[in-house]
């Protein structure tokens, strides 16, 4: 079992900057991929980033530009800095790691609330 602990989410004033953390526990070596998924009011949940456990980094086109993913394996941490924020980023985001380098997500954080105001 994997355990997913997020932080960081606050709210901001639009132009604001934010950083996510998710602390990963347990069965760590058995994840392949972590993520970064939201879901904003009333609409489905979408992916924002995604790296591997050699640190490639990968981003819809929709996200590229003001997001980036990165980790530190020592502290068993992955990070989302969100720059330059927009009301429409306003989401609970979540943390979620998989096993496999294809198919979907094995594992969920409870999510953390990011509230952009204009």
């Amino acid at each position: 079992q994997v355990q997913l602990v997020e932080s960081g989410g606050d709210l901001v004033q639009a132009g604001g900057s934010l950083r996510l953390s998710c602390a990963v526990s347990g069965s760590i070596f058995s994840i392949n991929v972590m993520g970064w998924y939201r879901q904003p009011p009333g609409k489905q949940r979408e992916l924002v980033a995604s790296i591997t456990s050699g640190g490639s980094t990968s981003y819809p086109d929709s996200m590229k530009g003001r997001f980036t993913i990165s980790r530190d394996n020592a502290k068993n941490t992955v990070y989302l800095q969100m720059n330059s924020l927009k009301p429409e980023d306003t989401a609970v985001y979540y943390c979620a790691a998989r096993r496999y380098f294809n198919g979907g997500y094995d594992y969920w954080g409870q999510g953390t609330q990011v509230t952009v105001s204009s």
